[in-house]
């Protein structure tokens, strides 16, 4: 099963900055790209908190709001419709996670190849596991 990692690093009270990592057969990390969610809430906000950590299955499937096919994480609680995708701000997330190959102070840029990498990976794999902290 491929399995990822993100390491939520940077938490301010508007946004939240990562970084995704692949774990290999080792156990070892692989760098793949920056992320970026909403800010980190005891209580949610609709469309400005990020999800709660955890570890979720992904799949691809085709996102009707994208018109395109994206990762999608599976039974986050009091969430739906969670995704891996592009978009620059936590203006952009929606309880999402972004996912950009360069980070900014507030920002992250450069995302369609990371997108288009994420994506691959988990549909050659047909699944793949997310843990968030």
């Amino acid at each position: 099963m491929l399995k990822f990692l993100l390491i939520r690093e940077i938490k301010t009270d508007k946004q939240t900055h990562g970084r995704l990592f692949k774990i290999n057969d080792k156990n070892e990390r692989e760098f793949i790209c920056y992320t970026l969610e909403d800010a980190i809430r005891d209580k949610k906000i609709k469309n400005e908190t990020a999800i709660k950590a955890g570890t979720y299955t992904v799949i691809v499937t085709m996102s009707s709001r994208f018109k395109k096919e994206l990762p999608l994480l599976l039974n986050v609680p009091e969430f739906s419709g969670v995704r891996i995708h592009g978009g620059n701000t936590e203006k952009n997330t929606e309880g999402c996670v972004l996912v950009g190959m360069v980070r900014h102070m507030n920002a992250i840029s450069n995302c369609a190849p990371a997108v288009a990498l994420i994506t691959k990976m988990i549909k050659e794999a047909k699944q793949a596991e997310l843990k968030i902290v």
